[in-house]
């Protein structure tokens, strides 16, 4: 008994002693819906609210009963901060799920996602495992192609969790194409047209113009990075036309439903670079985004369906929220993307660019693209701000329809936090 007592008043003790450490900075409440399943990533605000770290690191708890389980939590600081963490399991609008944010002076957070500068490259990485690379410096095509399409300010290698490469660049039937990209083909500046895209016409490019961020975290990691978009036709020479800000974000979510996957956002902002408006024109290429698929994906062991039931067969020149492209690997297995589309895009749901099944003489090489301006010009006008936004899961495997309308859901419709009073 008195030995009972004593190992009772150690726990206590202990307990005591650890949550001395802890400062409560916020509870929380989370909002479900019929639509989440968990694997998605949930925000809330810390506006009004003292998160000061200096004297520790943010710890999250969800609360069960009189137990309570941490989450990785990370941080977004900035003139809007948050909070962002990934759920559990199923998130039901028919239970109450209840966390708690707390200081700790003695706690360290983990960075699972990472983000590495090299000289020629940013790298994002899962612990060690690589998932992209996003390139800074001009890459050159081979040394018997001419050196007009080099490039720079896009994403290759972008690899699924096992290590297959889903991306090709500079492919000998179209050398500008370049893994993941989004330039523009037909637009208008000061009374001339310049193509952004086809890199052999000669009229203008997208470069690489400067870092504005690198983050590493438990819950994310990424980048945003400004590109500028160069009419070499412009009176008194090469004039930057539009900027643009990629905003490359990398959830940790390990796996989906089973599933083993990346999970990734690209958030692109445009703008005016001068006092003239741009005409992006309307056609069947350009913007939004785009990929070209490796070299082993044909028309023999690849797939394209979209969330309205089209196929390679009839996918292009359609829309859709969602479109998942996929394919196999000689000797390991298949992979593929889901592309999902914000509903706050230009022309959601979107319009498509997928090459036919008999693209690239009968081959059927897979390419596709969300492409805002298939139907409708888009004018940009000066002093405004453009926004298109995408989420890709990159998986390993296969996923079926219903798997891919529930991971739109979560990005349409994400679950909402309040504060706990």
């Amino acid at each position: 008994m008195i030995l009972k007592k004593i190992l009772l008043f150690l726990i206590l003790l202990v307990s005591f002693h650890v949550y001395a450490q802890e400062e409560i900075v916020a509870k929380f409440i989370l909002d479900g819906a019929r639509f989440h399943q968990g694997g998605t990533p949930v925000r809330a605000s810390l506006e009004g609210i003292n998160y000061n770290t200096d004297k520790g690191a943010l710890r999250l708890f969800e609360l069960n009963g009189k137990t309570r389980s941490e989450l990785p939590c990370q941080l977004e600081p900035g003139n809007s901060p948050g909070l962002w963490w990934m759920p559990a399991g199923k998130i039901s609008s028919d239970v109450v799920r209840k966390f708690i944010l707390v200081k700790d002076s003695s706690f360290t957070a983990k960075n699972e996602i990472t983000t590495e500068l090299t000289a020629k490259a940013l790298i994002v990485r899962h612990n060690q495992q690589n998932i992209l690379q996003y390139n800074l410096a001009e890459v050159f095509p081979p040394d018997t192609v001419n050196p007009i399409y080099r490039r720079s300010a896009f994403i290759h290698p972008l690899w699924s969790p096992s290590g297959n490469i889903l991306t090709r660049i500079n492919p000998p039937d179209h050398r500008h194409h370049m893994g993941i990209w989004n330039p523009w083909t037909k637009t208008a500046f000061e009374g001339h047209n310049t193509d952004f895209w086809n890199l052999n016409e000669g009229e203008g490019t997208v470069k690489f113009g400067g870092i504005n961020s690198l983050v590493s975290g438990s819950v994310f990691g990424g980048f945003k990075v400004r590109h500028e978009h160069v009419d070499f036709q412009c009176k008194g020479g090469d004039k930057v036309v539009m900027d643009e800000v990629w905003d490359v974000r990398i959830w940790n979510i390990g796996t989906y439903n089973g599933i083993k996957a990346w999970l990734w956002d690209l958030t692109t902002t445009l703008n005016c670079a001068t006092s003239s408006p741009i005409l992006l024109e309307a056609y069947r290429y350009g913007g939004g985004i785009g990929f070209r698929a490796n070299e082993e994906w044909t028309n023999k062991n690849s797939w394209v369906v979209t969330s309205e039931g089209k196929t390679r067969k009839d996918a292009d020149g359609s829309r859709a929220r969602w479109c998942d492209v996929g394919g196999d690997f000689s000797g390991n297995g298949t992979s593929g993307i889901l592309f999902l589309s914000d509903r706050s895009n230009r022309e959601h749901p979107e319009p498509m660019r997928v090459w036919p099944e008999n693209a690239n003489g009968g081959r059927g090489d897979l390419f596709f693209e969300f492409c805002p301006i298939r139907y409708k010009s888009w004018e940009l006008k000066p002093g405004n701000e453009y926004v298109l936004r995408y989420r890709m899961l990159v998986y390993d495997g296969k996923i079926d329809a219903q798997t891919a309308e529930q991971l739109w859901n979560d990005f349409a419709h994400p679950p909402q936090v309040r504060l706990d009073n």
